[in-house]
C-alpha cells in the first residue's frame, strides 16, 4: 500500500486530504509543521509527500531542502496558494517533483499521486 505523509498546519486539510486519499486506498501519516514533517520522513519512509509551503516553525521549502538531502529521491509535491508563483520555480529547483494550487480538486490530487508512484 503506498504510504503518503500530508504536512500543513491547517488541520481540517489535512483531516480532508487524509479522507479523501484513505477512501482511494492509500495509507496516510500527518505531520503539522515543516520540522515534523522532516522527522516523520525519517520516521516512516512514505512514499510519497504532500506539503504545504507556508507553515510555523519550518516551512515547507526548508523542509523539502532537508527531506531531498535526507533522501535524494523523495517524492515531493507541494501544496501552494494562489500568487506564490516564484515560490513554487524554488520549490521546482529544491526537488519538488509537482505542485497543487489550492483549493483542489480531488482528481488533480490523485492525478499527481498516481503518476509519481507509478
Amino acid at each position: 500500500m503506498t504510504k503518503i505523509l500530508i504536512v500543513d498546519d491547517a488541520e481540517f486539510l489535512r483531516v480532508r486530504i487524509s479522507k479523501m486519499l484513505s477512501g482511494d486506498g492509500f495509507d496516510v501519516i500527518q505531520a503539522e509543521n515543516g520540522a515534523r514533517a522532516v522527522e516523520m520522513y525519517k520516521e516512516n519512509s512514505p512514499d510519497l509527500v504532500l506539503m504545504d509551503i507556508t507553515m510555523p516553525e519550518m516551512d515547507g521549502l526548508t523542509a523539502l531542502k532537508h527531506i531531498r538531502g535526507y533522501d535524494a529521491s523523495a517524492k515531493v509535491i507541494m501544496l501552494t496558494a494562489l500568487g506564490q508563483e516564484s515560490v513554487v520555480l524554488e520549490a521546482i529547483k529544491s526537488g519538488a517533483r509537482d505542485f497543487i494550487v489550492k483549493p483542489f480538486e480531488h482528481e488533480r490530487v490523485i492525478n499527481a499521486i498516481r503518476k509519481l508512484v507509478a
